[in-house]
């Protein structure tokens, strides 16, 4: 059988879409349907397309339609270059690889996206873990990169018991440091939008101590708005007496959280500020029905991985009991082989920059 890549054009009782067409699906169907796959992700919600086109990246989905319902999409990310650009699937595409019409109809529909906007390459970053996908990925075409965007490992914190047995699974001295830091009085709240260049000024703050670079303030408020009055978001706050000392955002969306971005100015780091905001933070997720805390990243296995160095990190989440994930990592179909060279000689070299 033979699929056709077009929109709106019927396979047997498949349908297929592109948001840059008319008759797409509205944000709220497309999100219905990310939520509830279990390959579905934040990164493929709508919002998360809408803000990262505000900072340089232009969004197309491409959604499979079967009996009247979308059961499978992916989110493609485009970044402009001068006359080509990046396609980009972050932890997408939503999809149960093993139904192979589906697979066939998706990617068709994707690599025509991506070819007709120019794109040097096709990354995909699943949020599949290690070794779930690997044949499957190569068998599709696609390629390993060692060029990654999203961290290789994480560590994922179940909520679904009660709060006393989520304790329980932590560390012993993480459970002190969370009580240590309320009777050291530090205090944790829910910052609002007059908060957050406090939050960018800590953001700097450590990314200069620890050595990362740091959006603009744009980039973080932009974050608040799209997800904290919605409810999908939050910005919490540690203050001691009337000093905003840390900080950090997390995104909630269908049953997970995600902390993303977390800053501290450095003082009073004795009474332990941050291990009380990601409690406060896997108390506000569990509030709202997430079944999972990402704590977002630890350093991968490879001595050469860019997060090496970043072992104090790993110490820091794995005293809050979750569980150590690795996915599959970054994936890429190549159409131009040698601005694919280029792109990744300069990436490689920006890395090195960094």
């Amino acid at each position: 059988m033979v699929y056709s890549p077009y929109v709106g054009v019927r396979i047997c009782n498949m349908r297929i879409y592109r948001s840059d067409e008319p008759g797409f699906p509205s944000a709220e169907t497309w999100d219905r349907m990310v939520s509830v796959s279990p390959r579905g992700h934040l990164l493929q919600s709508w919002a998360w397309g809408e803000f990262k086109a505000r900072f340089g990246w232009h969004p197309i989905r491409v959604g499979i339609e079967e009996g009247g319902q979308l059961v499978a999409g992916a989110q493609v990310l485009l970044r402009r270059f001068p006359y080509r650009c990046l396609a980009y699937i972050p932890k997408g595409p939503c999809l149960d690889p093993t139904n192979e019409e589906h697979s066939r109809a998706l990617w068709s529909a994707v690599h025509r996206v991506a070819r007709e906007q120019g794109a040097i390459a096709l990354k995909v970053e699943p949020e599949w873990e290690d070794s779930a996908g690997d044949d499957w990925l190569t068998g599709q075409g696609f390629r390993p990169s060692a060029q990654t965007i999203q961290p290789r490992r994480t560590i994922i914190v179940d909520l679904d018991e009660d709060e006393d047995a989520i304790l329980t699974r932590m560390k012993s001295k993480t459970r002190y440091n969370i009580r240590l830091a309320e009777r050291k009085g530090i205090v944790v709240f829910p910052g609002t939008e007059a908060d957050l260049s406090r939050f960018h000024e800590l953001m700097c703050v450590t990314g200069k101590r620890d050595h990362f670079a740091v959006h603009s303030e744009a980039y973080y408020r932009a974050a608040w708005e799209f997800f904290a009055p919605i409810g999908n978001g939050v910005l919490l706050l540690a203050r001691y007496e009337t000093e905003i000392i840390a900080g950090i955002m997390v995104f909630a969306f269908g049953s997970s959280a995600y902390y993303f971005y977390g800053a501290s100015s450095g003082e009073h780091r004795n009474r332990m500020p941050n291990h009380w905001l990601q409690w406060e933070a896997m108390r506000w997720a569990k509030a709202r029905g997430c079944r999972h805390y990402d704590l977002w990243g630890i350093p991968d296995l490879e001595v050469d991985s860019p997060t090496a160095d970043l072992t104090g990190v790993q110490r820091f989440k794995e005293g809050f009991g979750g569980r150590i994930v690795r996915y599959v990592g970054a994936y890429d179909c190549v159409y131009s082989g040698p601005l694919y060279a280029l792109l990744n000689w300069m990436w490689a070299g920006r890395r090195r920059l960094i």
